[in-house]
């Protein structure tokens, strides 16, 4: 181990156990104990690897009472890891308040990079260009995709869901983009991995007999966002209230935009 630090965050293999790094492992050895999610899954990855470190368990319903017992531990001197069951800790995964707090009391903090799901499916996709926007879980409620894909029309979308909503997922989709282009991947580096792109009718048509597996997908940009998004943007402004009038002064305003044009599409568009 090169350098000492007091709490490292580990990315483990998201499906191939043999993605881990030399260093990923060394680290593992060398610590006091691991904080992981489930200490069952942990644990197989430990005995694969010959790693007898101890494991804590540390998730989301137990984040802040566990964090007096880290700070005491890295205060005598201890050295502690961060792994989740799978990928990158704090990508969708717990680790936000401890980090925080570790920050504030001075102590010191590295992160080893290795798997994460998003790149993985991101370098093996056609894109025009860098631009993409991620938002981890997409919520479940049509109301709050709608209002996403709607406000991040103008990049690429790239969220996670589960195989039991996103065929649900990319109608609502659908219907708000009008059957965008669309790129999604499931079971990523493991044996039945697949990426598929196309419509997102085709999309939805490939997998009419269900879905296996964890998913990772990316809604393309719209290639007439600016509009969709100006549009967008007066309609939920007329939900709060506001006047035709008001609405092109504090959009003109905040995006530099001419006012005139926007007083008119204002105008033409009704409420919800």
């Amino acid at each position: 181990m090169s350098r000492k630090f007091d709490f490292y965050v580990v990315p483990t293999p998201i499906g191939n156990i043999k993605d881990i790094t030399l260093r990923a492992v060394e680290i593992l050895q060398e610590v006091d104990f691991i904080a992981c999610e489930d200490t069952r899954i942990t644990q197989k990855l430990l005995n694969h690897y010959d790693i007898t470190t101890k494991c804590i368990s540390y998730h989301k319903y137990n984040e802040r009472e566990r964090v007096e017992f880290f700070l005491n531990e890295l205060k005598s001197g201890k050295s502690i890891a961060l792994v989740s069951d799978a990928g990158t800790p704090m990508i969708c995964d717990p680790g936000n308040v401890i980090i925080e707090e570790l920050k504030k009391a001075g102590f010191t903090v590295t992160a080893l990079p290795g798997a994460c799901a998003v790149t993985t499916f991101l370098s093996q996709i056609p894109r025009k260009d860098e631009n993409f926007t991620f938002i981890g879980f997409i919520p479940k409620s049509e109301k709050q995709i709608e209002a996403i894909v709607k406000n991040h029309a103008g990049n690429n979308l790239v969220f996670y869901d589960s195989p039991e909503r996103i065929l649900k997922t990319l109608n609502v989709i659908r219907k708000i983009r009008k059957d965008p282009q669309i790129a999604l991947g499931r079971e990523l580096s493991k044996l039945f991995e697949e990426i598929v792109t196309g419509s997102c009718s085709e999309i939805t048509e490939h997998f009419k007999e269900g879905i296996k597996g964890e998913i990772v997908c990316m809604v393309y940009a719209d290639v007439n966002a600016e509009d969709s998004e100006l549009e967008f943007k007066i309609k939920e402004l007329k939900s709060k209230g506001f006047r035709d009038k008001d609405i092109s002064i504090i959009l003109s305003t905040l995006f530099n935009l001419n006012k005139n044009e926007i007083y008119k599409r204002a105008l033409s568009l009704t409420e919800y």
